[in-house]
């Protein structure tokens, strides 16, 4: 469609941002005034699962539709909220019937599939705590979360039973109960298992949710740590008030909304922005099956209407591979806000979105252990491409060095590079990592959760990411940031994505080598190795610029889009690579 065409009719749908005063809605916000947005337990209380589905169930948007699912070979589930409700209604009864004791951990090994979708909310209006694993998860990383996390329940596929957790149930004493998605002649053939969907259909679809305490323990999520075992971080039924206040105002979130958060629940945006958040608004979801496929995810933009989109880094630098073109043959006039996490977006790819669907992309900025978005670029606010943006109200957000006592200093001077602490308190702040108490209080100083990011904050209060603490870069006295070579290297027609990384130097302490994969039109070779060298050299000075440059197939990132630059970095000095279970592999890019 014409450019003209497509703007005239996102000006006919257009909707007023929710976030127009950016000072104010700062100034006048209350975490306690976004807590009385939601519902609440009708005897007193906080669950999640009510939140995101029984107050709709039992209202005005009950035959609203909440979930889309778009399965590989083209088939389609829909499902109301009043059918929601009811489901995760059965599946709540059905643990309840298994004696599933609340606080128990139930996991979930599955594709995003609607089954995945019912359990984690049914296990929240039991009081259950969710604890959801990549499907692509081998067995030894399965067997180390689920014994972490204490797992009771393990609701998966009969497939990825057979491949994956058969073999280890001697090794997992404490789990309890199987349950399995499949054709029940699969199932009878395994031993030791139940069949989930006749439990649920032998279930009874109404359930009173238990007393449930804000600080109620809801999702444990593990995250990767660089070396050692996952840390397993702990969220409560609190932070419902921040997925939804966030989706009001990171995400712009409208009543009519029809939303795809492309993240797998398995990492925490598939769960919080995947899952809660969009319910909590009675909004309609869009989850795809497939993974990535360029001309299948514009299909769906198109003819799911999609107005709100919420992706990865890694995703559209897929596309930016692809190129512009493809787009073109797809109406994408209902589209009017796209947002992006995982790892920070490249100032190109940020303006890449503006040329290929008439918008720019809104990078924002959060962790695992934040729960929900801390820092955000605003639908009312100009974009700072390369920014993440300035913090979401009731977020405190400051720039502070760490002293060797360890203590910390707050840096009020804009452009000084620190670390990036917000001040606790926000309600989906992580409580612990399981099992690990002093691990947790190492996370805090000076009245700061010291997230182990690097960043700058500008005279206006844009926050500027810099690198995570590892990875920084110390050659000849300075600090380089590997984000800011990335993304100069992107600037390059030929560069797709790159990957920066300090190599130990006997004169410099270290100088900078960048791992780079091309764009399909462009063949590896010297001439082109001297020409990107030359690039960065020109566009970042000799002292910030690569010094190497490899040619790689593709650069190693996890599933939740981030580059894995001390996987870069043991593979090129021989070190142990330390924990692979979170990176995304060769097929799954693809």
């Amino acid at each position: 469609m014409k450019r003209a065409t497509i703007e005239k009719a996102r000006r006919d749908w257009a909707v007023t941002p929710n976030l127009l005063d950016y000072e104010r809605t700062r100034a006048e916000f209350s975490w306690d005034a976004a807590r009385r947005a939601l519902e609440g337990l009708p005897g007193g209380g906080l669950n999640i699962a009510h939140e995101a589905v029984d107050r709709h169930a039992a209202g005005p948007r009950r035959d609203r539709l909440a979930l889309r699912f778009l399965g590989k070979r083209g088939e389609t589930r829909d499902f109301t909220y009043a059918r929601l409700g009811a489901l995760t209604s059965r599946c709540a009864n059905v643990l309840k019937r298994l004696g599933v004791a609340k606080g128990e951990r139930v996991f979930a090994l599955a594709g995003r599939i609607p089954e995945l979708y019912i359990s984690a909310l049914g296990t929240l209006k039991h009081g259950g705590v969710f604890c959801p694993l990549f499907s692509a998860f081998g067995p030894e990383p399965i067997r180390q979360r689920m014994s972490i996390g204490d797992g009771r329940v393990l609701i998966t596929t009969a497939m990825l039973y057979k491949r994956k957790v058969a073999e280890l149930r001697g090794a997992l004493p404490g789990l309890k109960h199987v349950l399995l998605i499949g054709a029940p002649d699969e199932i009878r053939a395994l031993p030791g298992t139940l069949d989930f969907n006749q439990l649920m259909a032998e279930a009874d679809d109404h359930f009173v949710i238990p007393p449930t305490a804000p600080e109620d323990l809801a999702l444990l999520h593990f995250t990767s740590g660089t070396t050692g075992t996952p840390k397993g971080a702990m969220h409560v039924h609190q932070a419902v008030v921040a997925h939804h206040m966030t989706g009001y105002y990171a995400l712009d979130f409208h009543p009519d909304d029809i939303f795809w958060c492309t993240a797998d629940p398995g990492w925490v945006t598939g769960a919080s922005y995947g899952i809660i958040a969009p319910l909590t608004h009675g909004i309609t979801s869009v989850i795809d099956e497939a993974e990535f496929d360029a001309e299948r995810w514009y299909g769906i933009l198109q003819e799911q209407g999609v107005t709100v989109w919420y992706t990865a880094p890694t995703a559209v630098r897929m596309m930016m591979k692809v190129g512009t073109g493809v787009i073109r043959k797809y109406d994408l006039r209902r589209l009017r806000f796209i947002a992006s996490v995982g790892e920070p977006l490249n100032p190109e790819a940020v303006l890449w979105g503006q040329d290929a669907f008439g918008m720019p992309i809104h990078d924002n900025w959060w962790q695992t252990e934040t729960g929900g978005i801390m820092i955000a670029n605003y639908a009312a606010m100009d974009i700072r491409p390369g920014s993440m943006g300035r913090p979401l109200p009731g977020i405190e957000a400051g720039i502070v060095h760490r002293r060797k006592d360890g203590t910390v200093e707050e840096v009020s001077a804009p452009g000084v590079e620190g670390e990036l602490a917000l001040r606790p308190g926000w309600p989906s702040m992580f409580r612990g990592y399981l099992h690990e108490d002093e691990r947790y209080r190492k996370c805090f100083a000076g009245g700061w959760y010291l997230t182990g990011d690097l960043a700058r904050r500008d005279a206006d209060g844009y926050f500027w990411f810099v690198g995570r603490a590892d990875d920084v870069i110390k050659s000849s006295g300075h600090l380089i940031g590997p984000f800011e070579v990335e993304s100069a290297l992107l600037e390059h027609p030929a560069v797709a994505e790159a990957g920066v990384i300090g190599k130990p130097d006997p004169v410099a302490g270290e100088v900078v080598k960048a791992f780079v994969s091309l764009k399909a039109a462009y063949a590896p070779g010297e001439q082109l190795r001297r020409e990107l060298l030359g690039f960065a050299r020109k566009r970042l000075g000799a002292v910030v610029a690569p010094k190497e440059i490899d040619f790689v197939a593709s650069v190693p990132k996890t599933r939740s889009g981030k580059i894995m630059r001390r996987l870069l970095k043991a593979r090129e000095l021989g070190l142990p690579e330390g924990d692979l279970s979170t990176v995304e592999t060769e097929t799954e890019a693809s």
